[in-house]
This record gives C-alpha cells, sequence and structure tokens, in this order.
C-alpha cells in the first residue's frame, strides 16, 4: 500500500471513528426533553455525614458551612465535617468558628480522593451514620439539598449525584464557557441517562454515597486524578447505578481565568486517561460477556479525548490531502457530511447553538451569557490540545485553584 493510499484509508478511519461517536452522543440528546419522573416523597430519616475536604479555603468556607446549617432538614440528622489538608492559611480556624467539626488527615494528601479515603475509614468504623454527601469547599448548597437527597437514598439509590449550578457564570467568559459545560452535563448527560435507565457521574462535588455500598466496596480506593469519575466507573462495574437527583442543588465557584482553566483540565484529562488504562477493558468485558449496557457507556465516555483527536487528525488528513490535490474519501463522503462534521464554520455555529438550547431548557439564558456562548466552541476546542500534552506528560499533582467568591445563597437571587 503506498502512502497516498495510507493517508486515505486513515482519512477514511478516522472520520468513521467519529461520526459513530457523534451519533452515538446525538442518539441520548433526544432524551434531554423527556420528562424524568420525580420520585416519592419520604419524612426526613436519612442520617447523613457531610464531609468538605478543603486546602486554603478560608475565604469561601464559612459561607458552605453556614449555607449547610441552614438546611430544611433535621439539625440532628446530619453533621458538617471539614477535612483541611495542605493549609498555608486558617481553613480550620473558619470552618470551625462556622460550626463544623474537624477532621485531621494523619497520612500524606495528594489530592482529593486521598482526604475522602481517610475521613471515610473512620466514618465506616461508625454506625451514626447512613450515607455522605460530599462538597468542595468553593460551593453553595441549596436549603433543599439533604432532603433531596434523603428521598433519593429512601427509595433506593446509593449513589447519587446532584445538580451542579453556578456562582458566577457572569463574571467572565471562561466563568460562562464553566458555567455552559456544567449545565450541559446535567441536562445532556445526567438527565438524558437518567431518563434512558442508565448511569448518571459523579460530578466532582454535590454527590452521596450510602456507607453500606463503601463497606462492600472495601471504603473509598481511587487512584487517578479524577475520583469521581473513577468512583463512578466502580459504581458501574458492580452493576450499581449512579442517581440523578435534578432537586439536589449546589452552587460552585468557576475558574475566571484560560490559565487557570488550562491547569484545571489538564488534571481531568490526567484523570480519563488514567481511567481509560485502569478500567476500559473491565469495561470492555462486562460489556460483551455480560451485555451490560451501562458498560459500554461509560467505555465511550473515556473515549472522549480519543475521538477529540480523531477529529482532529481528520481535518489534518483532509487538508494534506487538499493541498496534495488528491482525491479523498471520509465516512460517508459528501459534501453534506464534510459541511455538517468537519467544517470549522459549521462546527462553530452547531457549538454555538447547542449552548442556547442547553441555557433555554435549563432555563439559564440571559443576555450576560453571550460571551459564554461565544467564547464555548474555543473553549471545548482548546481541550485538543490539553488532551495532547497529557498524552505525553501526565499531570500528577493536584493544583491549588484559588477561590475567592465569598458571598452568601441570599447573594445569588441578587446576582440573578
Amino acid at each position: 500500500m503506498d502512502m497516498i493510499s495510507i493517508l486515505n484509508f486513515s482519512a477514511w478511519l478516522t472520520s468513521l471513528f467519529f461520526t459513530l461517536y457523534f451519533f452515538y452522543y446525538a442518539y441520548y440528546a433526544f432524551f434531554s426533553i423527556k420528562r424524568v419522573r420525580k420520585g416519592p416523597s419520604y419524612l426526613p430519616s436519612t442520617r447523613f455525614a457531610v464531609v468538605i475536604a478543603a486546602r486554603n479555603e478560608e475565604q469561601v468556607i464559612g459561607q458552605l458551612v453556614e449555607s449547610l446549617r441552614e438546611q430544611d432538614y433535621p439539625r440532628e440528622l446530619y453533621e458538617i465535617i471539614v477535612v483541611p489538608n495542605n493549609c498555608t492559611d486558617d481553613t480550620r480556624g473558619a470552618a470551625c468558628r462556622a460550626g463544623a467539626r474537624i477532621f485531621d488527615c494523619h497520612l500524606p494528601v495528594h489530592s482529593k480522593g486521598d482526604a475522602l479515603t481517610q475521613v471515610f475509614d473512620l466514618l465506616m468504623q461508625q454506625e451514626d451514620y447512613d450515607a455522605v454527601c460530599v462538597f468542595d469547599a468553593d460551593n453553595l448548597v441549596d436549603p433543599g439539598f439533604l432532603r433531596a437527597m434523603n428521598d433519593a437514598y429512601c427509595s433506593g439509590a446509593r449513589a447519587a449525584q446532584g445538580y451542579r449550578d453556578s456562582k458566577n457564570p457572569y463574571d467572565t467568559a471562561i466563568s460562562g464557557c464553566y458555567s455552559i459545560y456544567y449545565w450541559m452535563i446535567n441536562r445532556m448527560y445526567n438527565h438524558t441517562r437518567q431518563a434512558a435507565g442508565l448511569s448518571a457521574i459523579i460530578n466532582g462535588s454535590g454527590f452521596m454515597a450510602s456507607l453500606d455500598l463503601l463497606r462492600e466496596m472495601g471504603g473509598w480506593h481511587t487512584v487517578t486524578m479524577t475520583e469521581d469519575i473513577e468512583f463512578t466507573t466502580q459504581c458501574i462495574l458492580r452493576g450499581e447505578q449512579v442517581r440523578w437527583v435534578p432537586g439536589a442543588v449546589i452552587y460552585d465557584e468557576q475558574p475566571l481565568t484560560f490559565a487557570q482553566s488550562w491547569k484545571q483540565r489538564k488534571r481531568w484529562s490526567t484523570g480519563a486517561l488514567q481511567g481509560f488504562s485502569v478500567y476500559f477493558r473491565r469495561l470492555a468485558r462486562a460489556f460483551f460477556v455480560e451485555h451490560r449496557v451501562g458498560c459500554f457507556d461509560q467505555m465511550m465516555f473515556y473515549l472522549a479525548p480519543f475521538m477529540q483527536i480523531a477529529y482532529l487528525l481528520s481535518m489534518l488528513l483532509g487538508v494534506i490531502l487538499d493541498i496534495l490535490y488528491i482525491q479523498h474519501q471520509y465516512f460517508p463522503y459528501t459534501q453534506l457530511y464534510y459541511q455538517m462534521f468537519l467544517s470549522l464554520n459549521t462546527s462553530l455555529l452547531v457549538t454555538a447553538a447547542l449552548s442556547m438550547y442547553v441555557l433555554l431548557l435549563e432555563r439559564k439564558w440571559n443576555l450576560r451569557m453571550l460571551k459564554g456562548v461565544a467564547a464555548y466552541w474555543f473553549f471545548l476546542a482548546s481541550w485538543i490540545p490539553i488532551n495532547l500534552l497529557c498524552m505525553v506528560r501526565k499531570c500528577t499533582v493536584w493544583e491549588e485553584i484559588s477561590h475567592t467568591r465569598a458571598i452568601r445563597l441570599s447573594d445569588l437571587s441578587v446576582q440573578r
């Protein structure tokens, strides 16, 4: 086979993979307009340990604890536990003054997963709690969060993810992009999976896990940089569905600058690549041998970095063959296909249209979001070099991102 044939075949093959992957997610996109049935309500009975891992969060930890103390849930049924680690400020004092219990780690902490492992090991030895809820220190929590998670737990959920909203969607174009990204995960991933009977994903913060489930799993044991996705995968491999609980709302502080975003997404990409290495074969075996559709869906999730690169390769190969004046074929080869899938102009329009669609569905539309919508294509496209970089040199250090939005829940309604 000569070089031209190899280039032609490569263009065809990469476009085949990308197209099939696109249509897989396009199929589930139709579930975004399907109503997810709300489950029954139960009297408060679940005993929650509310856990917050915190590193240099003195400016924001007090407001989070305050929002947790104002939950519409019996105070005797939950305890707020802050896990300060690697702090050089007074995170511990601020949390203590706000009314939280402090848990001190006795082993080195290199990531959030390390902190969770230690506090969960203690909680599993006790009979004081039924489940844990985990938050990031920069969050604010809606008063109905624990009540919604109580309903989920009482109806049989042993792992559940709440609705991740945004504290500061209008601050900068980057915070707007992050807000759109999380709203898109809420609607286009977690909502659609719940509607299709599949598992949602644990998304870093605002999630619940049953302590019985953690005991059965031998504790919290994660080895990748994205402990949330890894725990989701472990649940799916056990046949445990992560429940989507949109009534359990948290507000998250988004990064303000591209540099902060780059640093954070390097960790996310590294975690996805690590998760692919550790779990993809096990997921594939569970799907092909046991025919478990949920495992196939998680396989598709882990393929995302590679499909982004397949998209880039498809475009580059086409450009090279065009420069050489060589007729080439994509899969399938039509001008319409090229315009829909490989044209930069079309991808800009599709990204903007999808952003607007999600903003309207989630009732988040505001003229101040236009800068986020305009930048969202660049935000997504910049993930390609991040993935390429992490394939060569993985991010193995949990780098701190400063949080400074020291606001209260009452301030959010004024902002909007």
